[in-house]
């Protein structure tokens, strides 16, 4: 069986993904808009009823019965899972849905000595890459941005995923206020230094809801702005190729061969299982694409599992106007791009018939390339990615 991410272009079903939703942190980080709770405590042996349950329930509503071809364990913060939980969720999955050989299986995880202590442990359950959020190294920067830990026990536990794991990516934030192109360089080739072969290096937005949003309305938060926001992103683009890590996506890097395949699977627009708290899922029936939704509250969707068998909320299938945004705005941010074929079985609409002038003007302007079965967009287009997806689905529409 193929993996998620070589999975043939003509085929989007070929890859299943399966992604569990950890809901819990040890803290609320002031940027995160993510579905995260803090509790004093939390019944991991109820949870793992739960989650095995939904398994169950969501393996029986998947019309393509294929084997998952990549986990992800997201959150939340998924380290603070029992590695007996961990355990017990994938041994359901292969049980009920099934795994496939060569399937990559990731964790996030946040760099404290109580989460590294188990991650041998993790890898004994299965678990074969680690996604570590170490978000800066800079301890004042970490600080500002709410984060549990410092620099040195970052590093530490850097250390420790490397010896447990052969696949280790981290997190960086970047266009912090006040942070200079230099300054960032300078942090950009240090992460690089540790030779890790999938880094993910986001811009700070401030995301409505959160904690800097609040303070931002206050007039206390400036973040950088266009022109700086736009040089320190081209500054990670040739600081990361240079080393071997060229992009594959928006905020994506990586050595040839490490992409992350979960993540490949929404950006080519493939199915995925969603369980748990407020994961979202995609599945291609008989009559269309399905979207799916969990509930988002930790415990309403317990108590809708225990009652229903389930803590699905809806299931909705995408009209063609959905289908056709939904795969512009994932495939776009592949540098790969957007594949005809692919938007063609999604949407069964050309590019010319979709998008006509307005992508002839953008390829003319130098914001697009067609090639090769594929639109994507240049390295200007990058710089202006919101903008190129916005023209194309009024276009369409």
């Amino acid at each position: 069986m193929t993996s998620a991410a070589s999975a043939p272009e003509n085929d989007f079903r070929a890859a299943l993904g399966v992604y569990v939703h950890w809901p819990f942190c040890l803290a609320k980080c002031p940027y995160c808009d993510f579905n995260s709770h803090v509790r004093d405590a939390v019944d991991q042996d109820r949870w793992q009823r739960a989650y095995l349950t939904e398994i169950r329930a969501s393996a029986a509503r998947a019309p393509q019965k294929l084997p998952a071809t990549s986990v992800f364990f997201g959150g939340g913060t998924p380290s603070l899972m029992e590695p007996a939980l961990v355990t017990a969720i994938l041994r359901a999955i292969s049980d009920e849905i099934g795994i496939a050989a060569g399937v990559e299986i990731t964790m996030e995880a946040n760099p404290t000595s109580a989460e590294a202590a188990n991650f041998q442990a993790y890898r004994a359950a299965g678990v074969n890459r680690l996604s570590l959020g170490i978000q800066a190294l800079d301890d004042a920067a970490l600080k500002f941005l709410g984060r549990e830990h410092d620099v040195d026990s970052a590093l530490a536990a850097l250390a420790a995923a490397k010896k447990a794991f052969d696949r280790v990516s981290f997190d960086l934030i970047y266009a912090r206020p006040g942070q200079t192109v230099d300054q960032w360089r300078g942090e950009l080739s240090r992460a690089l230094d540790f030779g890790t072969g999938h880094l993910s290096l986001y811009q700070l937005t401030i995301e409505k809801g959160t904690k800097f949003a609040e303070i931002q309305a206050q007039g206390g938060l400036m973040v950088a702005d266009d022109d700086m926001a736009a040089d320190l992103f081209e500054a990670t683009q040739k600081i990361c190729a240079a080393a071997g890590l060229a992009a594959y996506e928006i905020s994506n890097h990586a050595r040839p061969g490490e992409q992350c395949s979960h993540n490949m699977v929404y950006w080519r627009s493939r199915d995925w299982l969603g369980i748990g708290p407020g994961a979202h899922g995609r599945l291609t029936t008989s009559a269309g694409r399905l979207a799916t939704t969990q509930r988002r509250g930790p415990e309403a969707w317990l108590n809708a599992v225990k009652e229903f068998g389930t803590g699905a909320l809806s299931e909705t299938h995408l009209d063609a106007a959905a289908r056709l945004e939904e795969t512009v705005l994932m495939g776009l941010r592949l540098t790969e791009g957007l594949s005809e074929t692919r938007f063609t079985q999604q949407t069964e609409r050309s590019f010319e018939n979709a998008f006509g002038p307005a992508m002839r003007d953008l390829i003319a302007d130098e914001f697009l390339e067609l090639a090769d079965g594929a639109l994507r967009t240049t390295a200007k287009g990058r710089l202006v990615l919101n903008q190129i997806v916005g023209q194309l689905i009024a276009a369409a529409s």
